[in-house]
Formats: structure tokens, C-alpha cells, sequence
């Protein structure tokens, strides 16, 4: 019988000590977040941190940003939100199977590409290059919830989020079971749908994949998507880490080779990359001579002493697809007049 003397949120937690594995991350031990606040009675640490993602700003941005068809003309093609969701939906499933915190593992996908560029990796390519103080996106994406959103007062995460965040690229190397969870949905999901644009997009087919591939991970996107999920959790399952059988990390790792070769850098996919970048570098030298022009909330951390370099990059990285456009239009493109 339920204790009604306590909160609904201590009694989720309670539930979490008891179902969870022993190498999950309990919502009540979090290392906490920035500013102590008052915890909700109703929904645990984890749990709140996804809301808080879900409901900002820059997530709902996401759908008009590029993943890695620019500006496609159609309307199934990934966006750099159909692709978080596709990312959450892998660590969710594998999460679940482990006996992980679903809560934390859903925050992390959710958050974990928040700070991208306009125009995929090219904007960030182009900021990389022009901005002395560099710029990766999965960095900028915790600066997005540290500091951008809520104009400037930032999310308040709890640090296991926060963590995930920063840490979901190939060479992170995050604390918890589901940050390293996400980490690895991450590739399995761009991997996956990236190719399934690419067959949409008439430049491969399914039979340019190396034999080698499909004959371990399958001859279907679908079947390839089942292997590697169903391979990360019969090899995980009781065991302190996240891991794959060598055999598909190994040819995985060869079809993400592959696409790069055939996709991620192939000329015809490519082509109008070099124009989104220099629109990147335009909009950045606009910037950094008019930072009067900033939004408020992203000025007044120039105030506050951040470099203006830093400043200029949240406003242009935090820009949609057609907002870059539109403004890069109004800067730069004469318009007919009209008397």
C-alpha cells in the first residue's frame, strides 16, 4: 500500500531503488545542479531536467536545422530534430531493456544537440574557423543550457545531463551508463537514417554497402537498426559498461566509414555547403561590428565580461535555417526599391 505521507516523486524514487539495476543512475544520488532549488513533489531530478529540454526554445529550433540534406525539397527528409527523437527513441528502448534510468537517458537525447549550427556541420565547420575561441557543438550545446536559454538564466540541469551533453561525441567519455547509452544511439541513429535519406535522395542504394556489412549487420536499414540495438543489450546486460560485440562495433564502425566516403562528403550532397558556410562566416563579421544589434540576454553576457567572439557565436549558432537565410538576405542582398 502507497505511504501518502510522502511525495509522489520520493515514491518514484523509492520504485527506481528497487527495479533499477545496480549500475544505473538513481534520480535521489544525483550530484545536483548550479543553483540549488527546491525539488518538484511530483517528478524525480531526471525527469524534470526533460521537460525543462523539451519546452525550451532551442529545442523546438531544432526542426529547422539542417542534419545533412541542406534546404531539401520534400518533406520526409531528417531534420536535426526528427534526428534527436530518432536518437531518443534507440537510447529509450536499450535503456529500458538494461534497467537504466529512461529519465536521464531520454533528458541527454533530447539535449545533446541543442547548440548546433544552422546548416548541420558545416555552420559548425565555418565558426570552428573564424572564431578564435573555437566552436564544438556538443560545448555550445551545454552552454545552451547553462547559460543561453531562459534569456540567459539557462535551465538549471542537474549535472548527469549535463555530463551526457557533453560527452556524446565518439571521443567523449561520459559518467554514467546513459550518457555512454546515448552516445552510442547517437551514431546508430544518424548511421541509420542518414542512409535511408541517401537511398531517398537517389545517391546510393542498398546495394553499394559492402557485402562485408550486410552480410553482419543486414541488407536492410531496418534489420541493420534491430542488429546493433539488440547486440548493445545482450552484450551489456548485468555488466558495469555499455558495449558492443567487436564484430559489429567493427563493421558499424565500417559503414559510418562508408558513409562519410559516399555522403558525408560527396560533391553532388555537398554542393551548396560552401555557400551555407560563407553566409556562416558573413553573418559572424556582421556581428562582431554590430553587437548593438544582439539580443539582449546574449549582450549582456558581453557586458558581464565574455568574449565578444563567444557572444557572437551563441547568436549566429542558435539561428534556424531559413532565420540564417532571412537575415543574411537583409544584411547583404539589395532589395528593389520601392517609392
Amino acid at each position: 500500500m502507497a505511504d501518502y505521507d510522502t511525495s509522489i516523486r520520493e515514491r518514484l524514487e523509492q520504485r527506481e531503488k528497487e527495479y533499477l539495476s545496480p549500475y544505473a543512475s538513481l534520480s535521489c544520488e544525483s550530484k545536483g545542479r548550479e543553483r540549488e532549488e527546491e525539488p518538484c513533489d511530483i517528478r524525480p531530478a531526471y525527469q524534470r531536467d526533460r521537460d525543462r529540454i523539451l519546452h525550451c526554445k532551442s529545442f523546438r529550433r531544432l526542426k529547422d536545422k539542417t542534419q545533412v540534406f541542406l534546404t531539401p525539397n520534400g518533406d520526409h527528409y531528417r531534420t536535426r530534430l526528427t534526428h534527436t527523437l530518432e536518437v531518443s527513441q534507440i537510447a529509450r528502448t536499450i535503456a529500458k531493456a538494461l534497467r537504466m534510468n529512461e529519465d536521464l537517458t531520454e533528458a541527454i537525447a533530447l539535449g545533446h544537440d541543442l547548440g548546433h549550427t544552422p546548416f548541420g556541420h558545416a555552420g559548425e565547420r565555418a565558426l570552428n574557423r573564424v572564431s578564435p575561441c573555437g566552436f564544438v557543438h556538443s560545448e555550445q550545446s551545454v552552454r545552451v543550457v547553462e547559460k543561453l536559454e531562459q534569456d540567459g538564466r539557462g535551465l538549471n540541469l542537474s549535472y548527469e545531463v549535463r555530463d551526457g551533453i557533453r560527452n556524446h561525441q565518439t571521443a567523449g567519455k561520459p559518467s554514467t551508463l546513459e550518457g555512454k547509452i546515448v552516445r552510442l544511439s547517437d551514431k546508430i541513429a544518424y548511421i541509420h537514417h542518414d542512409m535511408d535519406d541517401a537511398v531517398r535522395a537517389g545517391v546510393l542504394k542498398e546495394s553499394n554497402i559492402p557485402v562485408e556489412i550486410r552480410r553482419v549487420l543486414g541488407d536492410t536499414g531496418s534489420a541493420r537498426l534491430d542488429r546493433m540495438v539488440h547486440d548493445i543489450i545482450s552484450n551489456s546486460e548485468g555488466k558495469p559498461d555499455i558495449v558492443m560485440s567487436p564484430e559489429t562495433e567493427e563493421n558499424m564502425m565500417a559503414l559510418r566509414a562508408f558513409m562519410y566516403r559516399e555522403v558525408y562528403v560527396n560533391p553532388v550532397v555537398k554542393a551548396d555547403e560552401l555557400k551555407a558556410e560563407k553566409m556562416i562566416e558573413a553573418l559572424y563579421a556582421y556581428y562582431l561590428e554590430h553587437l548593438q544589434e544582439l539580443p539582449e540576454y546574449i549582450l549582456n553576457a558581453y557586458l558581464e565580461g565574455e568574449p565578444k567572439e563567444a557572444v557572437v557565436c551563441d547568436y549566429v549558432a542558435s539561428m534556424s535555417d531559413k532565420f540564417a537565410i532571412t537575415t543574411f538576405q537583409k544584411l547583404y542582398i539589395p532589395r528593389s526599391w520601392q517609392g
